[in-house]
């Protein structure tokens, strides 16, 4: 075994993480950083990790449900419906502006939960179900808002997404204390491992008494509610519930989780390594932001990250069953 393979598969075991990954951030921020002087600047790079916070969050709720052996579409559309429940809770209704965050992971946690119900008792794909749910989630926060977005939050929900303790911009600070209660669940306690024994083989996993079904709806209702909590950081950075907010954000999530080293099959997936894919796609769209590459070159950009980072991710499953 080379050097390089024995370190990887350190990494792999102690820090759950493929250098692969690391590799890449280093050498994309450093290109960046030669083809524009403004890159490593410390509002530059406080402004990567604040558009990176409401990705990471979707990304750690791509990387549960991929983990596990399924796949979740709607992760976007309940984004904005989460932030579009919030603001009606807060501005329309005005209640109680701890409410209006519960509202938020609440109405998230639901739309999961009704993923995880028709996948486990109704048999529909999971392919099917969350991109129905992408459009029923997506059109019920235009039925909300009245096809308008929600003004007028409350400052404590506005300091969520624009308040800079210790010059640390809130959603970051969140960012991070989600990754690693998330890091800790899935690499260090029963569900985590139930998770992806789910992800290896469901067979298995059941034959092992794993109830599948039921940790199935959970693991499902954890990506909503994770959903909810990124609506609720959009919805307080831009001080709006948009119900078009989180647009073709789920390809950017799914992107950032494969590219950490999550098999895109099951059975292997990494928090850590979750971070380092969504830095890299920060890191990436900031870098085409800063050189002016027109927005739909960077959408083509994200895709032939997903198709490339699924090739290296499979390259490597081969590789490794060949060993």
């Amino acid at each position: 075994m080379s050097f390089w393979s024995r370190l990887q598969r350190a990494a792999v075991e102690r820090l759950h993480i493929r250098l692969e990954s690391l590799v890449v951030l280093l050498a994309l921020s450093a290109v960046m950083a030669v083809l524009s002087p403004y890159f490593l600047s410390l509002s530059n790079v406080l402004n990567i990790l604040l558009a990176t916070s409401t990705i990471g969050v979707l990304a750690i709720a791509a990387t549960f449900v991929i983990g596990s052996g399924g796949l979740d579409l709607s992760l976007g559309s309940v984004m904005g419906l989460s932030g579009v429940v919030g603001a009606f809770v807060a501005v329309n209704l005005g209640w109680w502006s701890p409410l209006a965050v519960l509202a938020c992971i609440v109405a998230g946690g639901i739309a999961g939960y009704i993923n995880g119900q028709l996948v486990t008792r109704a048999f529909v794909p999971a392919f099917i179900v969350t991109l129905g749910m992408l459009g029923l989630a997506r059109g019920l926060a235009l039925v909300i808002s009245q096809g308008r977005a929600i003004y007028g939050l409350p400052p404590e929900i506005v300091y969520i997404g624009q308040g800079r303790p210790f010059g640390i911009p809130m959603p970051v600070i969140l960012l991070l204390l989600t990754a690693i209660v998330a890091h800790c669940l899935l690499a260090y306690t029963r569900f985590g491992r139930h998770t992806l024994a789910l992800g290896d083989s469901e067979g298995a996993a059941r034959a092992a008494g794993i109830r599948v079904e039921h940790h199935r709806r959970i693991i499902y209702t954890l990506s909503g509610a994770l959903a909810g909590l990124a609506g609720l950081l959009f919805t307080a950075r831009v001080n709006a519930g948009d119900p078009t907010a989180g647009i073709n954000y789920e390809l950017t999530a799914i992107t950032a989780a494969i590219i950490g080293g999550t098999n895109l099959f099951g059975g292997r997936a990494s928090i850590l390594g979750t971070m380092i894919g969504a830095l890299i796609m920060g890191v990436l769209q900031n870098g085409l932001t800063l050189l002016a590459v027109q927005s739909y070159y960077q959408q083509m950009a994200i895709g032939a990250v997903l198709i490339l980072a699924v090739f290296i991710d499979q390259y490597q499953v081969r590789k490794e069953s060949r060993v």
